[in-house]
């Protein structure tokens, strides 16, 4: 195993605020410090829970034991900021901790701002008194688009900006370009939504998987009544228990029995009256080839199906359907299957993550299955093992580094396009951010695959094998 640390720096001495400090703040410290440098401004670490304490303290990070909250995030982000002649830095890296509260604070402020995915404050996520529309990531992101022309010449804000959501999107522009090339399309490299949405179109691609399998396997076996996974145990059992969410394709001819179609905003999406810990699809990774995903909400189901859709007028020619299709390591897998069918959806108290010293071996394999273009299907991604981890970055496990990774290209991307507003991951410079995050990923390719969802089964519509109907395993009244 071959193993080459990067080395590029850029400068920036201005104050960086985590706001968390879970199992990604203690992987992106390390990196900030590797890599930003020399840092001469204070860095600060806030969370509620003090079990990483000593990892920030290791990198000279001050820590405040306490959480971010409505009525007290602007006092103590001001005294943070100081007078905020220089520039300043958030990095959100938290559950419950409004993102946009944060992007907002943010842009008024003179700070960056960069978050893995868009937050709500408290009493969203296991509130039994909101509709399911008012509970959906469709609306989580609509609320925070609503930031963008307010504050669109502002300092640089990213939103979404992890493995997925995020490095995805960018994994996305990349397999798109070598789709156009393996095809034999003589192409310019697309700059605008519009060109990017045209050139999807034209290549014939129908629809995108987040396709994702982890087999790192811890050193015990999960207790009872416990939640343990590779990544935020809190952020996971939140999505599984959100009605599943997917990007809609114009190619669709079926809405599922439990669907539902939105009356405002993009309408790029729909969500489903199940939770998404209770939808299975078809799906495939070069690995392990086909098995079944969890179809989870995620942000970058909606936002690539809405950053892909092609319009004429008002009128939409063309969209893709994309939705995560997951499958977590064997303990979460455990933790779900005990959530779901032991505890009634009552969420375990007892939570854990596997770090990189309870775990033996396995890898993350995270990418983009491309379907429904003249080769079948196209997977773009990284397969990460735990040993290239270890040797490439501390405090993460193989999951843990794909997410930091992508966190630090943009906050690099941010110091090197500073007044850019807010964005998304979806709008940035693909081919600037991989260069800066494939160090970081272990094996990063490109496979074709004869794959279709159809099985041994024959589907549900043979004529039409990349429709949504085929792609789902677990019908409405079967959950």
């Amino acid at each position: 195993m071959s193993i080459v640390i990067p080395d590029y720096t850029i400068p920036f001495d201005g104050p960086i605020i985590f706001v968390g400090f879970g199992s990604v703040g203690r992987g992106l410290l390390p990196l900030i410090k590797r890599h930003i440098t020399p840092h001469n401004g204070a860095i600060t670490v806030i969370d509620p829970k003090d079990i990483n304490r000593p990892i920030a303290e290791k990198y000279n990070a001050t820590f405040l034991h306490f959480g971010l909250t409505k009525e007290n995030y602007i006092e103590v982000l001001d005294s943070l900021l100081g007078d905020k002649t220089k520039r300043g830095f958030i990095v959100s890296v938290c559950n419950e901790v409004s993102s946009k509260a944060l992007a907002e604070y943010a842009a008024k402020n003179n700070a960056f701002y960069i978050d893995t995915v868009v937050e709500p404050w408290p009493g969203f996520y296991f509130n039994s008194n909101l509709d399911k529309v008012s509970q959906s990531n469709y609306m989580l992101r609509e609320d925070f688009q609503s930031l963008k022309q307010d504050f669109k010449n502002s300092q640089t804000s990213i939103s979404c900006c992890g493995a997925n959501p995020g490095m995805v999107s960018w994994f996305v522009k990349e397999a798109l370009l070598n789709l156009a090339k393996d095809l034999g399309r003589e192409i310019s490299t697309p700059h605008t939504k519009d060109e990017w949405a045209k050139l999807m179109f034209d290549l014939g691609v129908k629809g995108i998987h987040i396709a994702e399998k982890d087999t790192q396997i811890g050193k015990y076996p999960r207790p009872r009544n416990q939640f343990l996974n590779t990544w935020s145990s809190e952020g996971c059992m939140a999505e599984v228990l959100q009605p599943a969410e997917l990007g809609w394709g114009t190619h669709e001819k079926q809405m599922p029995k439990d669907g539902h179609e939105h009356t405002q905003g993009n309408k790029a999406a729909i969500y489903l009256d199940t939770p998404g810990g209770e939808v299975r699809v078809h799906t495939w990774t070069p690995t392990d080839g086909a098995h079944f995903g969890y179809l989870i909400t995620h942000n970058e189901a909606i936002s690539i199906t809405d950053y892909f859709t092609l319009r004429d007028g008002d009128q939409v020619i063309f969209r893709p359907t994309c939705h995560y299709a997951y499958h977590p390591s064997g303990v979460a897998i455990e933790s779900l299957n005990e959530l779901f069918n032991e505890r009634d959806k009552n969420p375990q108290t007892d939570i854990h993550i596997l770090d990189e010293d309870e775990i033996v071996s396995g890898a993350d394999e995270l990418g983009v299955l491309l379907y429904g273009h003249e080769r079948g299907a196209y997977w773009f991604g990284s397969r990460l093992t735990i040993e290239e981890t270890r040797a490439l970055a501390p405090h993460q496990n193989a999951t843990g580094l794909q997410v930091t990774s992508a966190t630090l290209a943009g906050i690099i991307y941010a110091l090197k396009h500073p007044q850019e507003g807010i964005i998304e991951t979806d709008d940035i410079d693909h081919q600037e951010c991989l260069e800066l995050q494939k160090p970081y990923l272990g094996k990063v390719f490109g496979v074709y695959t004869d794959w279709t969802p159809l099985g041994e089964t024959g589907g549900v519509n043979a004529e039409d094998k990349w429709q949504f109907e085929n792609i789902r395993i677990t019908e409405p009244n079967n959950q």
